[in-house]
C-alpha cells in the first residue's frame, strides 16, 4: 500500500497515546509512515512507533489551537503530497479535525474504525454499527480517505526496527478567517485521569442515587488507580461532567477492566464499554442488562459492595507492601 500519514495529538508537548495507536496501525499497512505533527515534536518518539517520515507544519497562526486552522493546514499539506491515507485518533479533538479534513480534500471519511487491512492500495476498515450489534467491513469510493481510529482498540508497541524519521516543515497559508474559534485553554483536575487513556475506568449510573454518592465511585477509582466514568443519565441530570461520560454519545473506551456501579446497561452505553477487556457490574437488579455483556456480576446493594470492595483493594495493597 502507498503512504500513510498520522496526525500527532499532542498537549503541552505530550503526545497522546491515540496517536502511538494510529502509528501502530499504520505501519501495519505501508512501509513508508508519515506523521503529521502541529510545532515541534519527539521526533524519536514518533520513529519508535514506526514513522519514517516526521513533517513539523509550522506558521504563526498555529500557535493557539483551532480545528479550522489546522484542517486548512494538513489539508494543504495532503494536497500537495501524493499521501491518499490519514489516520487520526478517534478523540474528542480528532472526531472534530477529522471531517474537517475529509471535505477539504474531498476525501471518503470512516470513522470510528476499529480494524484495518490493506487490499491492494486500497484500505479495508471494520467499523461498529447499530450500537454494536454488527460490524461492518468498509472500503472508501474515493480516492482519498480519512480515517479516525477508536481509542485503545490498536495496541500501540514500538518496532524493533525503529530509526530516527527524517525531519522536514511545512509552512501553510493561513489566514484568521480560517481560524475563527481558537482554544485559549484547557482547565482540568491536576492528576484526573481520562477515561480514553485509563487502563482501568469505573463507572456509576442512576443507581448512585444522587451526585454526593460518587465519592464511593472516586475511591473505588482510586484504590485501583482508574479513571471516573459516567452514563448518560448521569452526566444530563448535572452530577458529573460530560468530559466522564462513556456511551454512543459520550466516550468510547476500551479499558482493561470496567467496573459499571448502579448503571442497568442501556444499548446506547454498551456501545461505549462492551469492547472493554474485562467488565464487572454491581448491580441489584439480577435482571439488569449489563450482566448479559459482563465477564463478573454482583448481584447486590452498591452501597454495601463498593465500600467492602475498597476495604478489600486497600488491604491486598497493604499487604503486598508490608
Amino acid at each position: 500500500m502507498s503512504t500513510v500519514a498520522v496526525y500527532v495529538e499532542q498537549r503541552s508537548g505530550i503526545i497522546k497515546r491515540p496517536t502511538f495507536e494510529a502509528l501502530t496501525a499504520a505501519r501495519s499497512l505501508s512501509e513508508r509512515v508519515v506523521a503529521l505533527s502541529i510545532g515541534a515534536c519527539d521526533a524519536e518518539m514518533l520513529g519508535a512507533y514506526g514513522a519514517t517520515e516526521v513533517v513539523v507544519v509550522e506558521h504563526p497562526l498555529l500557535r493557539e489551537y483551532s480545528s479550522q486552522a489546522v484542517a486548512v493546514a494538513l489539508a494543504q499539506y495532503l494536497r500537495s503530497s501524493d499521501i491518499r491515507t490519514l489516520l487520526v485518533g478517534g478523540t474528542a479533538q480528532g472526531k472534530e479535525l477529522a471531517p474537517r479534513i475529509a471535505v477539504l480534500v474531498e476525501a471518503g471519511y470512516m470513522p470510528d474504525c476499529i480494524e484495518l487491512s490493506s487490499d491492494g492500495n486500497a484500505i479495508v476498515a471494520v467499523r461498529p454499527l447499530y450500537a454494536g450489534k454488527v460490524r461492518a467491513a468498509v472500503r472508501p469510493l474515493t480516492d482519498r480517505v480519512v480515517v479516525a481510529l477508536r481509542p485503545n482498540m490498536f495496541t500501540a508497541r514500538t518496532t524493533e526496527s525503529a530509526a530516527i524519521p527524517s525531519v522536514s516543515t511545512f509552512s501553510p497559508t493561513i489566514e484568521d478567517r480560517d481560524r475563527r474559534v481558537v482554544l485559549k485553554e484547557i482547565i482540568r483536575n491536576e492528576g484526573k485521569l481520562d477515561v480514553l487513556e485509563a487502563d482501568i475506568v469505573v463507572s456509576g449510573g442512576r443507581g448512585m442515587k444522587g451526585p454526593e454518592h460518587f465519592v464511593l465511585i472516586e475511591q473505588l477509582a482510586s484504590a485501583l488507580g482508574g479513571a471516573v466514568g459516567a452514563s448518560r443519565a448521569v452526566v444530563d441530570a448535572g452530577w458529573r461532567p460530560h468530559s466522564e461520560q462513556v456511551g454512543q454519545t459520550g466516550k468510547t473506551v476500551s479499558p482493561n477492566l470496567y467496573i459499571a456501579c448502579g448503571i442497568s446497561g442501556a444499548v446506547q452505553h454498551l456501545a461505549g464499554m462492551s469492547s472493554s477487556k474485562v467488565i464487572a457490574a454491581i448491580n441489584k437488579d439480577k435482571d439488569a442488562p449489563i450482566f448479559k455483556v459482563a465477564d463478573y456480576g454482583i448481584v447486590g446493594d452498591v452501597f454495601e459492595v463498593i465500600p467492602k470492595l475498597i476495604e478489600k483493594i486497600k488491604a491486598i495493597k497493604q499487604a503486598a507492601t508490608s
